[in-house]
């Protein structure tokens, strides 16, 4: 059988996505994903699937909720997700069936998320679907995204907890540290990101094992 692709961002998505008959890849560096995804579709996949968290940006969505996209935003591309496959997944998971912008770097402020949903009308906001949509359909490959929100539309990122965000993927402890240390007054709010993204992860999970086998992909 076919695996599926699970494209994502950071590597507890990664591990949370993981699973008999899917190929996991993991990162946000635009190079390094599209040749990743390139070669795994030439050695063969049933589908591709977005699978991670995301900023909010409709404001009705909270930390935990789960997108399923019913297409892609990037500048002026939409790119539409198989309607079968998002069907499948949204019969499993109680999900909001809206678009999702893909950007190129974090979008931390609040302000920032209002002016992109302004333009886009998107649901939510990532790093790794536009990429992962394109190259699907480049090689007519079913595409999915199934997203969970992990900062809602009215957060405001501190700058510590950017510090550490790095494009492989893995986190940068010690930056976040030292950014903290030159800014003590984030620390209320860092523990506050810390506490929703512990929220998102076990959202994840619960999204995850209710998908079961390859993602639910039909077939």
């Amino acid at each position: 059988m076919t695996p599926v692709i699970a494209v994502t961002g950071v590597r507890f998505e990664a591990r949370i996505a993981a699973g008999p008959d899917v190929t996991v890849l993991c990162g946000s560096d635009p190079i390094y994903l599209r040749a990743s995804l390139k070669a795994a579709l030439r050695a063969g996949a049933g589908g591709v699937v977005s699978f991670g968290t995301a900023g909010g940006l409709a404001p009705d969505l909270a930390t935990g909720d789960v997108v399923v996209a019913s297409a892609i935003i990037k500048d002026q591309a939409r790119l539409f997700t198989d309607p079968v496959w998002s069907e499948a997944i949204l019969r499993k998971v109680r999900g909001h069936h809206g678009e999702i912008a893909s950007v190129d770097d974090p979008v931390a402020h609040a302000a920032d998320k209002r002016t992109l949903r302004g333009r886009t009308g998107a649901s939510a906001v990532d790093m790794e679907s536009f990429i992962a949509a394109s190259v699907a359909l480049e090689h007519a490959v079913p595409f999915v995204a199934s997203r969970v929100i992990i900062d809602p539309a009215d957060r405001t990122l501190p700058a510590s907890a950017l510090a550490g965000f790095r494009r492989d993927g893995s986190s940068d402890i010690a930056a976040v540290l030292f950014a903290l240390l030159r800014r003590p007054g984030e620390l209320p709010d860092l523990l506050r990101v810390g506490r929703e993204a512990r929220t998102a992860r076990a959202a994840l999970a619960i999204v995850r094992s209710l998908l079961g086998p390859r993602f639910g992909l039909p077939g």
